[in-house]
């Protein structure tokens, strides 16, 4: 199996997705981040997978309904069961092709088995400069995230 490590995901923005101000939800674009999220994830590991975290999603401009939406995934780092995308969503009116960023953040999944049980990933190494700076990146939000954690305790469970 050929691993892919990048996923883009290109549709339209359309009238099903939109807001009380006639532009794409946040929720709908939350979704279309989980959605690319998981096939780059798949596409890497080769096993369902499941999303545990997601971080820092953030809004940069709005989708116009009718606009050309792309949504990449790109692997960033590996632990032994989980895996942490970057996902980068942009638009284009398509009347002039010009994609510009709309939201961004970082989705962490976890592979599993048929019980649901998390199973190792296949490990990815940085090659490029660019990359070696996304996965530390990714390993500071991990710090972060465990600092934060440490902090606020088990909010929500019994």
């Amino acid at each position: 199996m050929e691993r892919q490590s990048t996923v883009t995901l290109k549709f339209l923005a359309e009238p099903s997705d939109v807001n009380l101000y006639g532009n794409v939800h946040g929720g709908s674009v939350m979704k279309w981040i989980d959605q690319a999220g998981y096939a780059c994830s798949v596409g890497w590991c080769g096993k369902f997978c499941v999303t545990v975290f997601v971080s820092g999603i953030r809004f940069y401009r709005p989708i116009h309904i009718g606009h050309l939406v792309e949504v990449t995934g790109r692997l960033i780092y590996t632990g032994r069961t989980s895996m942490h995308i970057t996902v980068e969503v942009k638009a284009a009116d398509p009347r002039d092709g010009q994609y510009t960023r709309t939201t961004q953040c970082i989705v962490v999944f976890v592979a599993i088995d048929a019980d649901g049980k998390p199973v190792e990933v296949p490990a990815w190494e940085p090659k490029t400069d660019e990359e070696k700076s996304m996965r530390d990146y990714a390993v500071r939000l991990m710090e972060l995230r465990k600092g934060i954690e440490a902090q606020v305790g088990p909010l929500g469970t019994e």
